[in-house]
């Protein structure tokens, strides 16, 4: 995972009004996470023609591994596939494999509306759907491996079709990059008071992350934690034990 990330797009006002609670973030990071791999973005996108059109070029133009969910569907707010056309700038065209899941599962009733989910930016690549075979789509731009993979707003159907991406596409990424989090739990803790401490691990080990989160209640708390390869992370851990303690604070390690 070197030369690229994972990110994703969530679309939808009903997200961005509360309507819905999102639940694709999460899940995404768990999902990740069980085949080795880190979610480095997320960004979440209004019913926004012009916004989505100016996202999707950013990342079309990036080695990152996108994934979008919402806004595939066939009502006239849904505008993911044509905003992901216009940012390759490529015409929407019928894809003839998407119109025969959706034949198969339709028959009759895949005409006139259903069938304009199988309308995609010209040179997509298909993502079967397990649950009702209305497909989902990939693209990228055209002299490279398509990155981008355009989901369901559903997450009971999206997140299986993530799950098919990533096993069929990047098996060998998995579990690639060794990764190491720890932290302690300082009771008491003045987050500004770990702030020289912070700075200096960030000097001795440049390859690790360092962070703090303050907790008010039910007692005030920081965690403060490393993260990154393991061996590094360990050694940084030390140290922060060490100069935490040297503070005069007490602390236990964390979960």
């Amino acid at each position: 995972m070197s030369d690229f990330n994972v990110g994703i797009y969530i679309i939808g006002d009903e997200i961005l009004s509360g309507k819905r609670e999102d639940k694709h973030l999460t899940q995404a990071i768990q999902i990740l996470k069980a085949r080795g791999l880190m979610l480095a973005w997320a960004e979440y996108l209004g019913d926004d023609p012009a916004r989505m059109i100016a996202s999707f070029k950013r990342s079309f133009n990036s080695t990152d591994i996108v994934f979008s969910f919402g806004g595939i569907g066939a009502t006239p707010d849904d505008y993911t596939r044509q905003a992901a056309a216009d940012a390759l700038d490529v015409p929407i065209v019928r894809h003839k494999e998407a119109v025969a899941e959706i034949e198969a599962q339709f028959g009759d009733g895949a005409y006139p509306k259903r069938v304009i989910m199988a309308d995609f930016p010209k040179g997509a690549g298909l993502i079967p759907n397990p649950v009702n075979r209305v497909a989902g789509f990939s693209a990228g731009l055209e002299d490279q491996k398509h990155n981008h993979y355009f989901l369901p707003g559903f997450p009971a159907m999206a997140h299986p079709m993530m799950e098919w991406v990533l096993d069929t596409h990047y098996s060998h990424l998995f579990h690639q990059t060794e990764h190491l989090e720890q932290s302690i739990i300082i009771e008491d803790g003045i987050e500004s008071q770990l702030i020289d401490l912070m700075n200096k691990i960030l000097i001795d080990y440049p390859t690790v992350k360092v962070f703090s989160l303050p907790r008010l209640k039910p007692n005030r708390q920081v965690e403060l934690g490393a993260k990154g390869e393991p061996a590094q992370v360990k050694l940084a851990m030390q140290e922060i034990k060490t100069r935490v303690s040297n503070i005069g604070f007490t602390w236990v390690d964390g979960a």
